[in-house]
């Protein structure tokens, strides 16, 4: 059976499963490949309309696997910068992928899982669920998933958890922003099925473009130039087809096309 799992539901639901349980959801340079191959088939396929990205067994994600690091071990600095790029490759798909994606996070992420949660645009979680940035204990540094979790938890938490590694709870990673929400083990798919909902409740386009202009303005100061690029982004949306039935539904007290 392969590491990676797509599900595409008749709802417009994909799922994306990491199938490595055996190995806590470790990655390697294949299920790297594998990975981005799966958040660009799903992103681009129109009957898309959520993305969950989920972890079987005890563990979401334990980041690298053991095998995959004693290769790198003995790995050229052209090989380790090829291998670095295959990960960062993988989490611009997922951060850029045009589709609302939500990690569920039933267990355990570390290193690279902590990345591929940050990457994600929602983030629930289980309260026994625990993280770590522990790269440093191993003598390297978080780098290719750095730009995910700095904007995820911010500078400051990443000055603390970058630097000692240590790991830290639940509670903790929904205080610093890693997660939105916290759940029991027995109300975590309660929470996913809600916060679908809520999503498939969003017009598609607009959702797609939502994602897309905290790109453009994050993180930027607000210069003429983009106060220019948000006005020209809301009147292209108003001037949509789903921009127009979205005002009408709402001025004809209907429900807009795209809801079920």
């Amino acid at each position: 059976m392969s590491d990676i799992l797509i599900d595409v539901a008749d709802t417009g639901v994909a799922t994306v499963t990491m199938n490595r349980g055996d190995v806590h959801n470790a990655f390697n340079e294949q299920v790297i490949a594998d990975l981005t191959s799966a958040f660009r088939r799903v992103g681009e396929d129109p009957a898309v309309r959520v993305v969950l990205l989920r972890g079987v067994g005890k563990s979401f994600s334990a980041g690298a696997d053991l095998s995959w690091m004693k290769r790198m071990a003995g790995y050229s600095h052209q090989e380790n910068l090829a291998d670095a790029m295959g990960l960062a490759t993988m989490l611009r798909t997922l951060d850029e992928c045009p589709k609302p994606t939500v990690a569920v996070v039933q267990g355990p992420a570390f290193g690279g899982g902590v990345g591929l949660v940050s990457a994600c645009d929602i983030a629930i979680g289980v309260e026994t669920a625990t993280f770590a940035l522990s790269e440093v204990r191993l003598g390297i540094i978080p780098a290719a998933i750095s730009p995910y979790v700095i904007a995820a938890i911010g500078e400051r938490a990443c000055r603390r958890y970058f630097l000692t590694g240590e790991r830290f709870s639940a509670a903790e990673a929904h205080r610093i922003g890693l997660l939105h929400e916290l759940t029991s083990a027995e109300g975590l798919e309660d929470i996913v099925a809600k916060t679908v909902r809520a999503l498939m409740d969003s017009a598609p386009t607009a959702v797609t473009a939502a994602k897309e202009l905290i790109r453009a303005v994050a993180r930027r100061p607000l210069t003429e130039e983009v106060m220019r690029d948000t006005a020209e982004r809301i009147a292209r949306q108003r001037a949509s087809a789903e921009g127009k039935e979205g005002v009408g539904a709402f001025l004809e007290k209907r429900t807009p096309s795209w809801r079920s």
